[in-house]
């Protein structure tokens, strides 16, 4: 369950950056903050763990998925 945090007296010059931040990656100012926190704090997956994961999701992908035909016609639909 996630648990609320109150942060007092965060400085007005990482306030504004990480607000700037948050706009920047499409997020919220809580998303982005989290998002930091994580980064920091959670281990990270090695270069192997990252390959595997990469490669994985690769092998989900269909070569039809990426059809340029089918492609080009999708980007056409709709178009005069």
């Amino acid at each position: 369950m996630p648990t609320n945090l109150t942060l007092k007296g965060v400085p007005d010059e990482v306030y504004e950056r990480l607000k700037t931040s948050a706009t920047v990656n499409h997020r919220s100012l809580n998303s982005e903050i989290i998002a930091r926190l994580e980064a920091q704090v959670l281990p990270r997956r090695s270069a192997t763990e990252q390959l595997a994961a990469i490669r994985a999701a690769r092998a989900r992908l269909t070569r039809e998925a990426f059809d340029h035909d089918v492609i080009d016609a999708a980007k056409r639909e709709g178009r005069a």
